[in-house]
């Protein structure tokens, strides 16, 4: 990554920060475009009724739709990559529907988005995000956050407002 942050073990080819933004990237058969992600690690297409054996690096739209969310108000078991001195803290995660792909991927909410000012329908944005690994490495990964034109997707501007006035103050 560019900001000198490795990628989350295992994903590191899932995606790319550059000078078009942070993305995703999809496996995309040559075969006949059927698109997989997290991209296929063997040779392959996702679609059973295709022979294709290769597929191309695709970056996938940024932005979607929140079809779902939950909240986590517990610590997972192990393997949870978390130090063993930290404490938990709750987090989201949200399953949002790609705007051009029309694909579901799942991923976690930014950690300083309130559960409040998330409603199903509202825009999210992709954004980079980090996890800190039980031996305290920080490690990339994507999360979710309202788009900044949330308002037209039927969301809670009340709590979305608080949350923006939170987010500035705090970085003031």
């Amino acid at each position: 990554m560019t900001d000198g942050i490795p990628a989350a073990p295992g994903t590191e080819k899932w995606f790319r920060e550059g000078p078009d933004g942070f993305a995703l990237l999809a496996g995309r058969c040559t075969s006949c475009g059927a698109l997989s992600f997290p991209p296929r690690t063997i040779p392959g297409c996702p679609d059973p009724d295709c022979e294709g054996l290769e597929q191309n690096p695709e970056p996938l739209s940024t932005s979607g739709t929140l079809w779902s969310y939950t909240d986590a108000h517990y610590a997972p078991p192990p393997p949870y990559p978390r130090p063993p001195d930290a404490e938990f803290s709750p987090y989201a995660l949200a399953a949002v529907e790609l705007t051009a792909e029309r694909m579901i991927i799942l991923g976690q909410v930014a950690p300083d988005v309130p559960n409040e000012a998330l409603r199903v329908g509202m825009i999210m944005e992709l954004t980079p995000g980090t996890l800190v690994s039980s031996t305290g490495v920080e490690e990339r990964v994507w999360n979710w956050r309202p788009a900044d034109h949330f308002e037209d997707s039927g969301a809670d501007v009340e709590a979305y407002s608080a949350y923006s006035s939170a987010s500035e103050e705090a970085s003031a």
